[in-house]
Protein backbone atom coordinates (compact mmCIF):
# COMPACT_ATOMS: atom_id res chain seq x y z
CA UNK A 1 0.00 0.00 0.00
CA UNK A 2 0.92 3.98 0.21
CA UNK A 3 2.20 3.45 -3.42
CA UNK A 4 2.98 6.74 -3.91
CA UNK A 5 5.20 6.80 -0.83
CA UNK A 6 7.80 5.36 -2.15
CA UNK A 7 11.72 5.37 -5.61
CA UNK A 8 17.15 4.27 -6.85
CA UNK A 9 21.63 5.14 -7.31
CA UNK A 10 24.73 4.38 -4.50
CA UNK A 11 25.30 7.16 -2.55
CA UNK A 12 27.69 8.84 -0.55
CA UNK A 13 27.14 8.59 3.44
CA UNK A 14 28.13 11.94 5.19
CA UNK A 15 29.86 10.65 8.56
CA UNK A 16 27.73 12.41 11.79
CA UNK A 17 28.52 11.78 15.52
CA UNK A 18 25.84 10.07 17.29
CA UNK A 19 23.73 11.76 19.40
CA UNK A 20 22.59 9.07 21.63
CA UNK A 21 23.81 6.38 23.92
CA UNK A 22 23.79 2.97 22.28
CA UNK A 23 20.91 1.53 23.62
CA UNK A 24 19.86 -0.37 20.90
CA UNK A 25 22.11 -3.79 19.59
CA UNK A 26 23.34 -3.62 15.97
CA UNK A 27 21.80 -5.81 13.58
CA UNK A 28 23.84 -7.19 10.26
CA UNK A 29 23.50 -9.79 7.53
CA UNK A 30 24.74 -13.38 7.45
CA UNK A 31 24.00 -14.79 3.90
CA UNK A 32 20.53 -14.47 3.76
CA UNK A 33 19.30 -13.54 7.46
CA UNK A 34 20.02 -10.74 10.42
CA UNK A 35 21.96 -11.43 13.51
CA UNK A 36 22.17 -9.06 16.67
CA UNK A 37 25.35 -8.70 18.28
CA UNK A 38 24.94 -11.95 20.68
CA UNK A 39 24.59 -14.10 16.73
CA UNK A 40 21.24 -14.25 18.16
CA UNK A 41 18.99 -14.85 14.74
CA UNK A 42 16.90 -11.27 14.49
CA UNK A 43 13.57 -11.35 13.04
CA UNK A 44 11.16 -8.20 11.72
CA UNK A 45 7.92 -8.01 14.02
CA UNK A 46 6.59 -4.80 12.66
CA UNK A 47 4.21 -2.45 11.28
CA UNK A 48 3.86 0.50 9.30
CA UNK A 49 3.80 3.48 10.99
CA UNK A 50 2.75 6.54 8.48
CA UNK A 51 -0.22 9.04 9.00
CA UNK A 52 -1.77 9.04 5.05
CA UNK A 53 -1.62 12.44 2.86
CA UNK A 54 -4.24 13.83 1.15
CA UNK A 55 -5.45 11.43 -1.82
CA UNK A 56 -7.08 13.07 -4.50
CA UNK A 57 -8.90 10.34 -6.11
CA UNK A 58 -8.90 10.67 -10.37
CA UNK A 59 -8.76 8.29 -13.45
CA UNK A 60 -5.09 9.41 -13.45
CA UNK A 61 -4.27 8.35 -9.63
CA UNK A 62 -5.64 4.44 -9.92
CA UNK A 63 -2.87 3.90 -6.74
CA UNK A 64 -4.79 6.10 -4.31
CA UNK A 65 -1.32 8.06 -4.06
CA UNK A 66 -1.22 11.01 -1.93
CA UNK A 67 -0.25 14.33 -2.78
CA UNK A 68 1.58 15.47 -0.01
CA UNK A 69 2.78 13.70 3.32
CA UNK A 70 3.11 13.58 7.47
CA UNK A 71 6.52 13.10 8.37
CA UNK A 72 5.59 10.99 11.70
CA UNK A 73 9.20 10.78 12.74
CA UNK A 74 9.60 14.71 13.51
CA UNK A 75 6.66 14.54 15.96
CA UNK A 76 7.83 14.14 19.07
CA UNK A 77 4.80 14.25 20.95
CA UNK A 78 2.85 11.75 18.61
CA UNK A 79 5.80 9.18 18.77
CA UNK A 80 5.40 9.65 22.62
CA UNK A 81 1.66 9.12 22.51
CA UNK A 82 1.88 6.05 19.98
CA UNK A 83 5.07 4.02 21.78
CA UNK A 84 2.90 2.46 24.53
CA UNK A 85 0.48 1.20 22.22
CA UNK A 86 3.60 -0.03 19.93
CA UNK A 87 4.94 -1.59 23.20
CA UNK A 88 1.32 -3.74 23.64
CA UNK A 89 1.63 -5.00 20.02
CA UNK A 90 5.41 -6.07 20.59
CA UNK A 91 6.68 -4.48 17.67
CA UNK A 92 10.62 -4.18 17.08
CA UNK A 93 10.25 -2.28 13.72
CA UNK A 94 8.50 0.30 12.47
CA UNK A 95 8.14 0.77 8.76
CA UNK A 96 7.93 4.84 7.69
CA UNK A 97 7.86 5.63 3.82
CA UNK A 98 8.47 8.97 3.70
CA UNK A 99 10.60 11.72 5.91
CA UNK A 100 11.90 15.59 5.39
CA UNK A 101 14.96 15.28 5.70
CA UNK A 102 15.23 18.99 7.02
CA UNK A 103 13.19 18.60 10.40
CA UNK A 104 14.50 17.35 13.33
CA UNK A 105 13.57 13.37 14.20
CA UNK A 106 15.84 13.00 17.37
CA UNK A 107 12.84 12.93 19.64
CA UNK A 108 11.24 10.13 17.96
CA UNK A 109 14.52 8.05 16.49
CA UNK A 110 15.87 8.08 20.61
CA UNK A 111 12.77 7.42 22.14
CA UNK A 112 12.17 4.44 19.81
CA UNK A 113 15.72 3.28 20.31
CA UNK A 114 15.58 3.26 24.06
CA UNK A 115 12.86 0.89 23.39
CA UNK A 116 14.07 -1.26 21.14
CA UNK A 117 12.39 -0.36 17.85
CA UNK A 118 14.42 -0.24 14.63
CA UNK A 119 13.02 1.75 11.49
CA UNK A 120 12.86 0.51 8.20
CA UNK A 121 12.69 4.37 6.20
CA UNK A 122 11.30 4.58 2.78
CA UNK A 123 13.52 7.51 0.50
CA UNK A 124 11.11 8.88 -1.93
CA UNK A 125 8.49 11.72 -1.61
CA UNK A 126 5.21 11.41 -3.02
CA UNK A 127 5.15 12.89 -6.44
CA UNK A 128 8.02 15.14 -7.46
CA UNK A 129 9.93 13.03 -5.15
CA UNK A 130 9.72 9.43 -6.21
CA UNK A 131 9.94 7.61 -9.72
CA UNK A 132 7.44 7.63 -12.31
CA UNK A 133 6.25 4.42 -13.37
CA UNK A 134 5.21 5.65 -16.31
CA UNK A 135 8.20 7.75 -17.86
CA UNK A 136 11.08 6.79 -15.45
CA UNK A 137 13.80 8.79 -14.81
CA UNK A 138 16.71 8.60 -12.80
CA UNK A 139 17.80 11.53 -12.04
CA UNK A 140 20.36 14.38 -9.98
CA UNK A 141 16.85 15.69 -8.43
CA UNK A 142 16.02 12.45 -7.14
CA UNK A 143 19.62 11.40 -5.92
CA UNK A 144 19.90 15.10 -3.96
CA UNK A 145 16.75 13.91 -1.99
CA UNK A 146 18.41 10.36 -1.09
CA UNK A 147 21.37 11.61 -0.13
CA UNK A 148 19.80 13.91 2.23
CA UNK A 149 17.76 11.41 4.04
CA UNK A 150 20.27 9.27 4.42
CA UNK A 151 22.67 11.94 5.70
CA UNK A 152 20.16 13.25 7.91
CA UNK A 153 19.15 9.63 9.70
CA UNK A 154 22.64 7.93 9.62
CA UNK A 155 23.82 9.07 13.08
CA UNK A 156 20.70 7.09 14.91
CA UNK A 157 21.68 3.47 15.99
CA UNK A 158 18.01 2.44 15.06
CA UNK A 159 17.89 2.64 11.19
CA UNK A 160 17.61 -0.83 10.23
CA UNK A 161 17.41 0.10 6.75
CA UNK A 162 16.77 2.40 3.85
CA UNK A 163 14.14 1.48 1.06
CA UNK A 164 15.44 2.14 -2.29
CA UNK A 165 11.96 1.57 -3.83
CA UNK A 166 8.03 0.35 -3.29
CA UNK A 167 6.26 -1.07 -5.91
CA UNK A 168 7.94 0.49 -8.47
CA UNK A 169 7.75 -2.45 -10.84
CA UNK A 170 3.70 -3.11 -10.50
CA UNK A 171 3.48 -5.21 -14.20
CA UNK A 172 4.86 -7.14 -16.68
CA UNK A 173 7.17 -4.83 -18.35
CA UNK A 174 8.99 -4.91 -21.09
CA UNK A 175 32.65 2.66 -3.93
CA UNK A 176 31.72 2.09 -1.03
CA UNK A 177 32.13 5.06 0.60
CA UNK A 178 31.56 6.64 4.15
CA UNK A 179 29.56 4.03 5.81
CA UNK A 180 26.25 4.08 7.55
CA UNK A 181 25.08 0.96 9.81
CA UNK A 182 21.52 0.60 7.58
CA UNK A 183 20.80 -2.08 4.86
CA UNK A 184 19.75 -1.56 1.22
CA UNK A 185 16.08 -2.41 0.40
CA UNK A 186 13.60 -2.84 -1.82
CA UNK A 187 9.62 -3.15 -1.00
CA UNK A 188 8.34 -5.14 -3.86
CA UNK A 189 4.45 -5.64 -5.27
CA UNK A 190 3.34 -9.49 -5.30
CA UNK A 191 2.49 -10.26 -8.91
CA UNK A 192 2.85 -12.87 -11.31
CA UNK A 193 5.23 -14.88 -10.87
CA UNK A 194 6.89 -14.93 -14.21
CA UNK A 195 8.00 -11.01 -13.64
CA UNK A 196 7.95 -11.30 -9.64
CA UNK A 197 10.75 -13.67 -9.22
CA UNK A 198 13.16 -12.56 -12.10
CA UNK A 199 12.90 -8.99 -10.72
CA UNK A 200 14.04 -10.09 -7.38
CA UNK A 201 16.49 -12.30 -8.81
CA UNK A 202 17.89 -8.91 -10.69
CA UNK A 203 18.14 -6.67 -7.87
CA UNK A 204 20.72 -9.40 -5.81
CA UNK A 205 22.22 -10.06 -9.11
CA UNK A 206 26.29 -9.22 -10.20
CA UNK A 207 25.83 -7.77 -13.58
CA UNK A 208 29.70 -8.21 -14.13
CA UNK A 209 29.35 -11.85 -13.17
CA UNK A 210 31.65 -11.79 -10.55
CA UNK A 211 29.91 -12.84 -7.56
CA UNK A 212 30.41 -9.22 -6.28
CA UNK A 213 27.87 -7.47 -4.05
CA UNK A 214 28.11 -4.03 -5.48
CA UNK A 215 24.88 -3.41 -7.23
CA UNK A 216 22.80 -6.30 -4.57
CA UNK A 217 19.94 -5.05 -2.42
CA UNK A 218 20.85 -6.55 0.75
CA UNK A 219 16.98 -6.85 2.31
CA UNK A 220 13.85 -8.07 -0.39
CA UNK A 221 10.52 -6.97 0.61
CA UNK A 222 7.38 -8.46 -0.37
CA UNK A 223 3.85 -6.65 0.00
CA UNK A 224 2.21 -9.79 0.30
CA UNK A 225 -1.69 -9.79 1.25
CA UNK A 226 -2.36 -13.53 0.08
CA UNK A 227 -3.53 -14.63 3.47
CA UNK A 228 -7.10 -13.97 4.11
CA UNK A 229 -9.60 -14.49 6.56
CA UNK A 230 -9.26 -17.82 8.46
CA UNK A 231 -6.68 -19.43 5.89
CA UNK A 232 -3.59 -22.17 6.53
CA UNK A 233 0.22 -21.93 5.31
CA UNK A 234 -0.46 -24.52 2.67
CA UNK A 235 -3.33 -22.89 0.85
CA UNK A 236 -1.98 -19.35 1.23
CA UNK A 237 2.14 -18.76 1.82
CA UNK A 238 3.51 -22.43 0.31
CA UNK A 239 3.71 -21.88 -3.12
CA UNK A 240 5.34 -18.01 -2.37
CA UNK A 241 7.69 -19.43 0.05
CA UNK A 242 8.86 -22.21 -1.87
CA UNK A 243 9.59 -19.70 -4.93
CA UNK A 244 12.03 -17.94 -2.75
CA UNK A 245 13.45 -20.98 -0.97
CA UNK A 246 17.43 -20.46 -2.71
CA UNK A 247 17.11 -16.60 -2.44
CA UNK A 248 20.20 -15.10 -1.85
CA UNK A 249 19.55 -12.32 0.91
CA UNK A 250 17.35 -11.54 3.43
CA UNK A 251 13.50 -11.37 2.70
CA UNK A 252 10.21 -10.38 4.20
CA UNK A 253 7.05 -9.15 4.07
CA UNK A 254 6.99 -5.40 3.82
CA UNK A 255 3.13 -5.61 3.99
CA UNK A 256 0.94 -7.96 5.00
CA UNK A 257 -2.91 -7.47 6.65
CA UNK A 258 -5.48 -8.68 4.02
CA UNK A 259 -8.64 -6.90 4.38
CA UNK A 260 -10.69 -8.92 1.83
CA UNK A 261 -12.01 -11.35 3.92
CA UNK A 262 -12.90 -9.60 7.28
CA UNK A 263 -12.78 -8.91 10.16
CA UNK A 264 -8.73 -9.19 9.78
CA UNK A 265 -8.02 -12.26 12.34
CA UNK A 266 -4.23 -12.20 11.47
CA UNK A 267 -3.29 -15.99 12.25
CA UNK A 268 -0.73 -15.48 9.53
CA UNK A 269 1.30 -13.65 11.99
CA UNK A 270 2.06 -17.22 13.43
CA UNK A 271 2.75 -18.80 10.33
CA UNK A 272 4.99 -16.15 9.53
CA UNK A 273 7.55 -17.09 11.63
CA UNK A 274 6.76 -20.67 12.49
CA UNK A 275 8.92 -23.55 11.20
CA UNK A 276 7.10 -23.33 7.59
CA UNK A 277 8.82 -20.45 6.84
CA UNK A 278 11.61 -18.92 8.84
CA UNK A 279 14.13 -20.39 6.77
CA UNK A 280 12.99 -18.24 3.77
CA UNK A 281 11.04 -15.61 5.61
CA UNK A 282 12.30 -12.73 8.33
CA UNK A 283 9.69 -11.60 9.56
CA UNK A 284 7.53 -9.32 8.47
CA UNK A 285 5.28 -5.51 8.79
CA UNK A 286 1.69 -4.98 9.32
CA UNK A 287 -0.26 -2.58 7.63
CA UNK A 288 -1.20 -0.69 8.89
CA UNK A 289 -1.06 1.28 12.66
CA UNK A 290 -2.62 4.44 11.28
CA UNK A 291 -5.98 4.74 8.96
CA UNK A 292 -5.36 3.92 5.56
CA UNK A 293 -7.38 4.36 2.36
CA UNK A 294 -6.86 2.53 -0.70
CA UNK A 295 -8.18 1.05 -3.12
CA UNK A 296 -8.34 -2.34 -1.63
CA UNK A 297 -10.26 -0.65 1.50
CA UNK A 298 -9.50 0.69 4.55
CA UNK A 299 -6.68 -0.26 6.57
CA UNK A 300 -5.44 0.95 9.98
CA UNK A 301 -5.51 -0.18 13.70
CA UNK A 302 -6.26 2.94 15.56
CA UNK A 303 -7.71 6.47 15.20
CA UNK A 304 -6.63 9.85 17.15
CA UNK A 305 -8.97 12.25 18.74
CA UNK A 306 -8.86 15.24 16.91
CA UNK A 307 -6.82 17.35 19.47
CA UNK A 308 -4.51 14.39 18.37
CA UNK A 309 -3.64 13.40 22.10
CA UNK A 310 -5.74 10.28 22.37
CA UNK A 311 -5.24 7.09 20.64
CA UNK A 312 -8.23 4.78 20.25
CA UNK A 313 -7.51 0.76 19.50
CA UNK A 314 -9.81 -1.27 17.60
CA UNK A 315 -10.59 -5.15 16.94
CA UNK A 316 -8.05 -5.08 14.64
CA UNK A 317 -5.13 -3.97 17.11
CA UNK A 318 -6.35 -6.08 19.88
CA UNK A 319 -6.28 -9.26 17.45
CA UNK A 320 -3.12 -8.45 16.08
CA UNK A 321 -1.62 -7.92 19.67
CA UNK A 322 -2.85 -11.55 20.88
CA UNK A 323 -1.58 -13.00 17.77
CA UNK A 324 2.19 -11.41 17.99
CA UNK A 325 1.79 -12.23 21.76
CA UNK A 326 1.71 -15.71 20.64
CA UNK A 327 4.98 -15.75 18.30
CA UNK A 328 8.38 -16.83 18.88
CA UNK A 329 11.35 -16.64 17.25
CA UNK A 330 13.25 -19.61 16.28
CA UNK A 331 16.72 -19.28 16.69
CA UNK A 332 18.32 -21.32 13.58
CA UNK A 333 20.49 -21.22 11.44
CA UNK A 334 23.17 -20.21 13.70
CA UNK A 335 25.38 -17.45 12.78
CA UNK A 336 28.47 -19.34 12.41
CA UNK A 337 26.98 -22.42 10.39
CA UNK A 338 25.34 -19.84 7.67
CA UNK A 339 27.74 -19.24 4.22
CA UNK A 340 28.39 -15.82 2.66
CA UNK A 341 25.27 -14.98 -0.16
CA UNK A 342 26.34 -15.47 -3.66
CA UNK A 343 25.96 -13.29 -6.43
CA UNK A 344 24.92 -14.74 -9.68
CA UNK A 345 25.21 -13.61 -13.33
CA UNK A 346 21.70 -11.23 -13.60
CA UNK A 347 18.42 -12.92 -15.58
CA UNK A 348 18.20 -12.96 -19.07
CA UNK A 349 15.68 -11.14 -20.77
CA UNK A 350 12.31 -12.31 -21.63
CA UNK A 351 8.98 -11.68 -22.36
CA UNK A 352 7.95 -11.15 -19.43
CA UNK A 353 11.04 -9.50 -18.12
CA UNK A 354 12.78 -6.96 -20.44
CA UNK A 355 15.67 -5.19 -18.28
CA UNK A 356 19.31 -4.72 -19.48
CA UNK A 357 21.95 -5.44 -16.68
CA UNK A 358 23.86 -2.19 -18.03
CA UNK A 359 22.77 -0.22 -15.92
CA UNK A 360 22.33 4.05 -16.30
CA UNK A 361 25.18 6.22 -15.07
CA UNK A 362 25.67 7.91 -11.98
CA UNK A 363 23.81 11.43 -11.76
CA UNK A 364 26.44 13.98 -12.19
CA UNK A 365 25.05 17.10 -10.74
CA UNK A 366 28.24 18.93 -11.31
CA UNK A 367 27.77 18.32 -15.30
CA UNK A 368 24.22 18.66 -15.61
CA UNK A 369 24.91 22.12 -13.93
CA UNK A 370 27.29 22.97 -16.18
CA UNK A 371 25.35 22.01 -18.92
CA UNK A 372 22.04 24.07 -17.64
CA UNK A 373 24.32 27.28 -17.16
CA UNK A 374 25.54 26.95 -21.05
CA UNK A 375 22.47 26.30 -22.86
CA UNK A 376 20.88 28.93 -24.77
CA UNK A 377 17.03 28.55 -24.39
CA UNK A 378 16.63 28.60 -20.49
CA UNK A 379 13.51 27.39 -18.67
CA UNK A 380 12.11 29.74 -16.91
CA UNK A 381 8.24 28.65 -16.01
CA UNK A 382 5.64 31.41 -15.71
CA UNK A 383 4.21 29.55 -12.70
CA UNK A 384 5.68 28.20 -9.12
CA UNK A 385 3.65 25.02 -9.87
CA UNK A 386 5.79 23.93 -12.58
CA UNK A 387 5.97 20.33 -11.75
CA UNK A 388 2.96 19.22 -13.92
CA UNK A 389 3.99 21.76 -17.38
CA UNK A 390 7.49 19.94 -16.92
CA UNK A 391 5.87 17.12 -18.42
CA UNK A 392 4.08 18.34 -21.02
CA UNK A 393 6.26 20.90 -22.83
CA UNK A 394 8.93 17.71 -22.98
CA UNK A 395 6.51 16.43 -24.65
CA UNK A 396 5.66 19.09 -27.26
CA UNK A 397 9.64 20.10 -27.27
CA UNK A 398 10.37 16.65 -28.32
CA UNK A 399 7.28 16.29 -30.89
CA UNK A 400 8.62 19.75 -32.52
CA UNK A 401 12.29 18.44 -32.78
CA UNK A 402 10.78 15.24 -34.43
CA UNK A 403 8.76 16.86 -37.16
CA UNK A 404 12.43 18.87 -37.92
CA UNK A 405 14.15 15.56 -38.23
CA UNK A 406 15.78 16.05 -34.81
CA UNK A 407 15.27 13.62 -31.97
CA UNK A 408 14.95 13.72 -27.61
CA UNK A 409 17.22 10.51 -27.64
CA UNK A 410 20.32 12.75 -25.31
CA UNK A 411 17.44 12.82 -22.40
CA UNK A 412 16.19 9.83 -22.84
CA UNK A 413 16.42 6.29 -21.93
CA UNK A 414 16.15 2.11 -22.39
CA UNK A 415 16.28 -0.14 -20.18
CA UNK A 416 15.98 -3.18 -22.32
CA UNK A 417 18.67 -2.26 -24.39
CA UNK A 418 20.95 -0.71 -21.82
CA UNK A 419 21.30 2.64 -23.93
CA UNK A 420 21.00 5.48 -22.23
CA UNK A 421 20.88 9.46 -23.11
CA UNK A 422 24.29 11.17 -22.20
CA UNK A 423 21.82 13.78 -20.28
CA UNK A 424 19.29 11.05 -19.16
CA UNK A 425 20.73 11.42 -15.61
CA UNK A 426 19.74 15.44 -15.49
CA UNK A 427 16.92 17.43 -13.58
CA UNK A 428 13.82 17.01 -15.76
CA UNK A 429 14.00 20.80 -15.88
CA UNK A 430 17.76 20.80 -17.41
CA UNK A 431 16.41 18.41 -19.90
CA UNK A 432 13.75 20.63 -21.02
CA UNK A 433 16.34 23.16 -21.25
CA UNK A 434 18.50 21.04 -23.38
CA UNK A 435 15.27 20.35 -25.60
CA UNK A 436 14.31 23.70 -26.01
CA UNK A 437 17.57 25.17 -26.82
CA UNK A 438 17.53 22.58 -29.74
CA UNK A 439 14.17 23.89 -30.95
CA UNK A 440 15.93 27.90 -30.68
CA UNK A 441 18.89 26.73 -33.08
CA UNK A 442 16.98 24.97 -34.96
CA UNK A 443 15.19 28.02 -36.01
CA UNK A 444 17.75 30.21 -36.32
CA UNK A 445 17.70 31.47 -32.60
CA UNK A 446 14.10 33.06 -33.35
CA UNK A 447 13.19 34.16 -29.97
CA UNK A 448 10.25 33.07 -30.25
CA UNK A 449 10.82 29.43 -30.77
CA UNK A 450 12.47 29.91 -27.01
CA UNK A 451 9.16 31.06 -26.05
CA UNK A 452 7.18 28.06 -24.97
CA UNK A 453 4.40 29.58 -24.35
CA UNK A 454 6.04 32.15 -22.16
CA UNK A 455 8.54 29.80 -20.18
CA UNK A 456 11.75 30.10 -21.71
CA UNK A 457 14.17 32.77 -22.20
CA UNK A 458 16.92 33.12 -24.36
CA UNK A 459 20.52 32.79 -22.54
CA UNK A 460 22.35 35.97 -23.79
CA UNK A 461 25.92 34.91 -22.33
CA UNK A 462 25.75 31.51 -24.25
CA UNK A 463 28.05 31.02 -26.31
CA UNK A 464 27.89 27.19 -27.71
CA UNK A 465 24.95 25.16 -29.14
CA UNK A 466 22.96 23.19 -27.09
CA UNK A 467 24.65 19.94 -28.90
CA UNK A 468 28.23 21.28 -28.40
CA UNK A 469 27.51 22.40 -24.86
CA UNK A 470 26.79 18.67 -23.65
CA UNK A 471 29.66 17.33 -25.05
CA UNK A 472 31.60 19.95 -23.11
CA UNK A 473 30.11 19.47 -20.06
CA UNK A 474 29.59 15.71 -20.17
CA UNK A 475 32.76 14.57 -21.27
CA UNK A 476 32.21 10.94 -19.96
CA UNK A 477 28.19 10.09 -20.04
CA UNK A 478 28.26 6.44 -18.63
CA UNK A 479 30.37 7.24 -15.62
CA UNK A 480 30.40 6.43 -12.37
CA UNK A 481 31.56 8.23 -9.75
CA UNK A 482 30.87 8.92 -5.80
CA UNK A 483 28.11 11.82 -5.58
CA UNK A 484 28.34 14.19 -2.64
CA UNK A 485 25.49 16.32 -0.60
CA UNK A 486 23.73 19.58 -2.01
CA UNK A 487 22.29 22.24 0.28
CA UNK A 488 18.92 20.88 1.12
CA UNK A 489 15.70 22.79 -0.55
CA UNK A 490 11.83 22.38 -0.63
CA UNK A 491 11.38 19.92 2.36
CA UNK A 492 13.75 17.85 2.00
CA UNK A 493 13.44 17.31 -1.77
CA UNK A 494 16.39 18.55 -3.69
CA UNK A 495 17.02 19.49 -7.17
CA UNK A 496 14.04 21.13 -9.19
CA UNK A 497 11.16 18.55 -9.96
CA UNK A 498 10.34 15.20 -11.35
CA UNK A 499 8.32 15.85 -14.81
CA UNK A 500 5.24 14.03 -13.79
CA UNK A 501 2.87 13.09 -11.02
CA UNK A 502 2.39 9.05 -11.38
CA UNK A 503 4.92 7.83 -8.82
CA UNK A 504 6.15 4.88 -7.50
CA UNK A 505 9.51 5.10 -6.01
CA UNK A 506 12.33 3.12 -7.10
CA UNK A 507 11.73 1.81 -2.12
CA UNK A 508 20.20 -2.11 3.99
CA UNK A 509 21.90 -4.68 6.75
CA UNK A 510 23.94 -3.25 9.79
CA UNK A 511 26.68 -2.98 7.52
CA UNK A 512 26.58 0.26 5.28
CA UNK A 513 25.09 2.06 2.79
CA UNK A 514 27.73 3.41 0.32
CA UNK A 515 27.94 5.88 -2.44
CA UNK A 516 28.40 3.02 -5.39
CA UNK A 517 26.02 0.05 -3.92
CA UNK A 518 23.00 2.83 -3.18
CA UNK A 519 23.11 4.21 -6.46
CA UNK A 520 23.76 0.79 -8.48
CA UNK A 521 20.87 -0.56 -6.56
CA UNK A 522 18.64 1.95 -7.65
CA UNK A 523 19.56 2.53 -11.14
CA UNK A 524 19.26 -1.40 -11.66
CA UNK A 525 15.41 -0.44 -10.83
CA UNK A 526 15.62 2.14 -13.26
CA UNK A 527 16.67 -0.50 -16.04
CA UNK A 528 13.79 -2.71 -15.15
CA UNK A 529 11.36 -0.16 -15.03
CA UNK A 530 12.27 1.74 -18.22
CA UNK A 531 12.49 -1.78 -19.81
CA UNK A 532 10.29 -0.31 -22.65
CA UNK A 533 10.88 3.41 -21.74
CA UNK A 534 12.42 5.70 -24.30
CA UNK A 535 12.19 9.61 -25.66
CA UNK A 536 12.97 9.36 -29.41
Amino acid sequence: MFASLRAPALVTVLGFLACTVQAIPKITRTGRYLYDDSGTRFYIKGIAYQEQGDVVASTDNPFGEPSNFIDPLSLGDACKRDLPFLQQLGVNVIRVYSVNSTLNHDDCMNAFSQAGIYTIIDLALPLNGSIDRLSPSWGTNLLNQYIHTIDAFSKYDNVLAFNIGNEVVIQTTTSKSKGSSALVGYAAINGASNWREPLANYLTCDPSNGNSDSSAIDLYGLNDYEWCGDSTFQSSYARTTAAFAQYNVVAYFSEFGCISSPPRLWTESVALFSSDMNTVWSGGIAFSYFPAASAAGQFGMVTISQDTKTVTTSDDFDRLKTQYGLVSFINSPSQSSVAAAAYPSCPASTDAFLASSTLPPTPNEAACNCLENALSCQFTPATNNYTEVVGQLLNVGCSLLGQAGASCTDIGGNGSTGVYGRISDCDPTIKLSYVMSQYYEANGKNPQSCSFAGNGTVNPSSVSAANAAASSCISNPGAVFTPTAVPTTNGGATGKATATGKTGSANAAFGRVDAVLLSMSIMAIFSVIGGVWTLA
